[in-house]
Formats: structure tokens, C-alpha cells, sequence
């Protein structure tokens, strides 16, 4: 054991003892003085040490990797050109900006399964040390945290109090909203202000926090624009942004159901990125089964993947060209056939 461990432990000894005084031999004062003094030193010359067990605001523990991103984004997402692209240079360009004019705002778009929230997981887990279990990292659920309509004034001030709190607490902060197309319209409206150009509100830095939406709004016309490039008979890989941003701000914006409905989010230019999540193929089925046996120890065989995948539903129905949930089913199917 090296010298610094064992401070460690000296450390971890003396401090977890305070709650058991009772089971401890008496001691005279002179000792006790000594022990005090000679803590006071330790901590003195060990004074961040608290920081190795206790998740903090710094960069012990908040550091991005980019590096990281990139080849999760390359190894475990399939199918999403697109979106790997978008998300990589915006994540990047934002992390690497120490003094950035506002928070980065990403609304994720697409079907059921297509990667939405596996990307929000991706992002966390090259911030932050700890990942989604990161104590800076919030998740709000519009049917478990906002489930009923006569409370949304109570929900909105309590969600503009937990933000500031939180930000106030860690300035890179990640705040990830699910189920966007189930929220009440003019919810996020709420919390407009922390999102746009200002450089300070009641003493509050908003700007080096990062905003993810997750919504099933605007998948129609993801979906239609990649189903008319597979009639034309062009490569899936040909799609790009300005095919479907458009399209995407769009019926977010005039949809009812979107959670970013008329907002003043979209009106102020203050999403910076609507990324398209693209409905799913057969071989990006594979993909993924052959991805979740390889998390589950098993060894990837393409046979059992492949009929995984022939059981997943398909739409338009009798072409087969995308898969209904995605990749969302994969691991339950694949205990059936394991």
C-alpha cells in the first residue's frame, strides 16, 4: 500500500468514526489535541481530497471526450448519418467553447427506437464521469413529472426553480426532456429565458448548459421524405440535412402535439440543431441484435441475428422497407432465441 493510500484510509478512518464515539477507547487530551493537529495538517496538504469520493463540479469529474463520442457514435448507432454528424460537431463545438453565447439546444426527432435517448445516454457518458448517473444530469418525463393539465402553473414554476437551482449548483448542467409530443403546449416556454443570449439572470449563468428534447413529432415527415428516396431508388446514405429540416421545424413548430408548439424557442432561433433520427432497415436490425449479443456476452452470430430481425414488423407493409419500433424490442426478442 503507498503512502498516499494509507493517508487515504487514515482519513476515511477518522472522519467515518465520528458517528461511533460510543465504541472508542477514551483518550486523554493531550492525544486528542495531537490527532486534531495533526488532521488539520493532513487536510491542509490534502485539501481537494474530498473530490476522489464525492462527485463535484469540476473537472475530476466533468470532462468531455471526444474521442469517446465519436467511436460510440460509429460503433453503436446504425443508421443515423445524420444525426452522428450533427450531434458530434455540436457537442464538440459547444465543450470545447469556454465561454459559449448561450446553452446548447438539441431537439431530437424520429420514431420509437430509432436512437433518441441511446444518443442522450452517449452524450452523458462522455461529459460526465459518472454518466446518466451523474447527479448533474436531470431527466424530466412529461407523463411522470407534468401528468395533469389543471397543474401547469405549478409545474412551470417548479421547473423554472429546479433549473435554476440546479445550473446555480453545476453551470454544466445537462437537462434531457422525454416524451416532448406528450407535454402541454407552452411548457418549455417556461424556461425560454434560460435558453437564450443573456449572460446572466438573478446572478445565474445559463450558458454552458446543455438542453435535449426527445419528441416522436415530425417523424411522419422523416419518415416520408426516406421512404420517397427509396422509391427514387437512391442511397439512404444520400440524405442530408437540408432534406429534412425544413420539413422537421416546421410541423414541430404547427403541431399541437410536438411540446414546442408556436414556441417562442423556435420563433427566437434558440434550438440550435433539430436533428432527424431516420426510420430503421433490416440491416440496421441486424445491427443492432448483433450489438445488444455482444452486450450480453454472447458471441454475435449473423444467422441468429438475421431472424431476429425477419420477425420484426415492417412498414409499408408489403415492401418491408422500415422497421415499425426500430431497435426498441431487440433485447426481449433476443431471449427468445437465446
Amino acid at each position: 500500500m503507498n503512502p498516499r493510500t494509507r493517508h487515504v484510509l487514515l482519513l476515511w478512518m477518522l472522519v467515518c468514526s465520528g458517528g461511533t464515539t460510543e465504541a472508542i477507547e477514551p483518550i486523554s487530551t493531550s492525544i486528542a489535541v495531537g490527532m486534531a493537529a495533526a488532521l488539520t495538517g493532513f487536510l491542509a496538504s490534502y485539501q481537494n481530497i474530498f473530490y476522489y469520493f464525492h462527485e463535484c463540479c469540476r473537472p475530476e469529474w466533468i470532462s468531455f471526450n471526444r474521442t469517446g463520442l465519436e467511436a460510440d457514435l460509429e460503433s453503436k448507432l446504425f443508421g443515423q448519418h445524420i444525426a452522428s454528424r450533427i450531434i458530434l460537431k455540436a457537442v464538440t463545438g459547444f465543450m470545447s467553447n469556454e465561454n459559449p453565447k448561450k446553452p446548447l439546444v438539441l431537439s431530437l426527432h424520429g420514431w420509437t427506437g430509432t436512437g433518441k435517448n441511446f444518443v442522450s445516454q452517449m452524450i452523458a457518458d462522455n461529459v460526465y464521469k459518472e454518466g446518466m448517473d451523474s447527479s448533474f444530469v436531470h431527466i424530466f418525463t412529461s407523463e411522470l413529472h407534468f401528468p395533469h393539465l389543471s397543474h401547469f402553473d405549478t409545474y412551470k414554476s417548479q421547473l423554472q426553480q429546479w433549473i435554476k437551482g440546479n445550473v446555480s449548483n453545476c453551470a454544466r448542467s445537462m437537462f434531457i426532456f422525454d416524451e416532448m409530443d406528450k407535454m402541454h403546449p407552452g411548457l418549455i416556454d417556461s424556461i425560454k429565458p434560460y435558453l437564450d443570449y443573456y449572460d446572466r439572470l438573478d446572478g445565474v449563468s445559463y450558458r454552458k448548459a446543455i438542453f435535449i428534447f426527445l419528441s416522436n413529432a415530425g417523424a411522419e415527415g422523416i419518415t416520408q421524405t426516406a421512404l420517397d428516396f427509396w422509391i427514387a431508388g437512391r442511397a439512404r446514405e444520400e440524405l442530408e440535412l437540408k432534406d429534412l429540416e425544413t420539413v422537421l421545424s416546421l410541423s414541430v413548430f404547427n403541431n399541437k402535439q410536438s411540446g414546442l408548439w408556436h414556441t417562442n424557442l423556435i420563433e427566437k432561433n434558440l434550438v440550435d440543431f433539430f436533428v432527424p433520427f431516420l426510420p430503421l432497415e433490416d440491416r440496421h436490425v441486424i445491427q443492432c441484435v448483433m450489438a445488444e449479443m455482444k452486450a450480453k456476452g454472447l458471441q454475435p452470430e449473423q444467422k441468429v441475428a438475421a431472424q431476429v430481425a425477419r420477425d420484426v414488423v415492417y412498414f409499408p407493409k408489403s415492401e418491408r422497407v422500415f422497421s415499425v419500433k426500430g431497435c426498441k424490442t431487440i433485447a426481449s426478442k433476443l431471449d427468445y432465441y437465446t
